[in-house]
């Protein structure tokens, strides 16, 4: 095999991306150069014709044409940022988004002065969202719950990276179902001051239509919301209040189209204070609702 320096790794990276339709080529090019190599962009531009080892030069060429084969980069790192923290991922887990953090910021402003809230995340995944309240809120507790078990163990292993173990658990559940017994058997009244989720809510028939990163490499069951889109939010809203505090918060992510809608359904089911909130885009992104005082 030929040495090759940093720079013509990464231009070969760049261009193998650009020509497979890779719509961040370029920086999805540097951010795999300075995973495998440990160089960040500080040091390549001062150490361009530094030659890479053989070993580095294949593993960089092997995740490069994975990329191009529209697998997600954060599957191939195994690493995803949010809210300031690095998350392990997997193809079992939704990649955490930049957009699903205006939910986590409106589950803080709710609970800044609730002294050691118990917070519940539905449909958790990788326990981004839950894991994250509980890194900002030092007296919180909480658990994530899903049908998955394969997103429960990476839920787990980020719980334990980021050291929240001792304030988290996590039960396969299908909603509310197995909440009551796992909940006694942490000695943990199953009533929670928030209830938070991102549930599937992409329209079956939409997902056919959704990049090839996404439809083909994120798990279906985390993406399906049935017909409408909107099955988990009436599920969840009918049953929610079961499982809240006096004045407790119901806060969801929903699809840019769907903020109306969603409002429309907890307004049936009886909760008040109920509020809409826009993403960076402009685009409604969050719909949370207070249970009756």
């Amino acid at each position: 095999m030929m040495e090759k320096t940093l720079e013509e790794l990464f231009r070969q990276g760049k261009d193998s991306l650009e020509r497979a339709e890779i719509q961040e080529a370029m920086l999805d090019a540097w951010l795999l150069l300075e995973y495998v190599t440990g160089k960040n962009r500080a040091y390549y531009f001062a150490h361009q014709e530094e030659k890479v080892p053989e070993n580095m030069v294949c593993i960089y060429e092997d995740m490069i044409r994975r990329r191009s084969g529209h697998i997600p980069l954060q599957h191939l790192t195994h690493q995803a940022f949010f809210m300031g923290h690095e998350f392990y991922v997997d193809e079992n887990v939704l990649i955490p988004r930049q957009d699903t953090e205006v939910l986590v910021e409106e589950a803080l402003n709710i609970l800044k002065n609730k002294e050691n809230p118990l917070i519940l995340d539905m449909c958790t995944g990788s326990g981004c969202i839950l894991i994250s309240l509980l890194l900002e809120i030092a007296g919180a507790r909480g658990c994530g719950a899903d049908l998955s078990e394969k997103a429960l163990h990476v839920a787990e292993i980020n719980s334990e990276k980021l050291h929240t173990k001792d304030r988290a658990f996590f039960v396969k559940s299908d909603l509310f179902s197995a909440l009551a017994s796992a909940c006694e058997s942490k000695k943990i009244k199953p009533v929670f001051d928030v209830i938070i989720s991102n549930p599937p809510y992409i329209p079956s028939g939409e997902i056919d239509t959704l990049m090839e990163e996404v439809r083909l490499h994120d798990p279906y069951m985390a993406l399906d919301g049935r017909e409408d889109g909107l099955f988990f939010y009436r599920a969840i809203t009918k049953e929610a209040m079961k499982h809240m505090t006096h004045a407790g918060w119901l806060l969801y992510e929903t699809g840019s189209s769907q903020g109306k809608d969603v409002k429309a359904i907890m307004e049936q089911a009886g909760f008040i204070n109920i509020q809409v909130r826009q993403d960076l885009a402009e685009l409604d992104r969050v719909v949370m609702g207070q249970k009756p005082f």
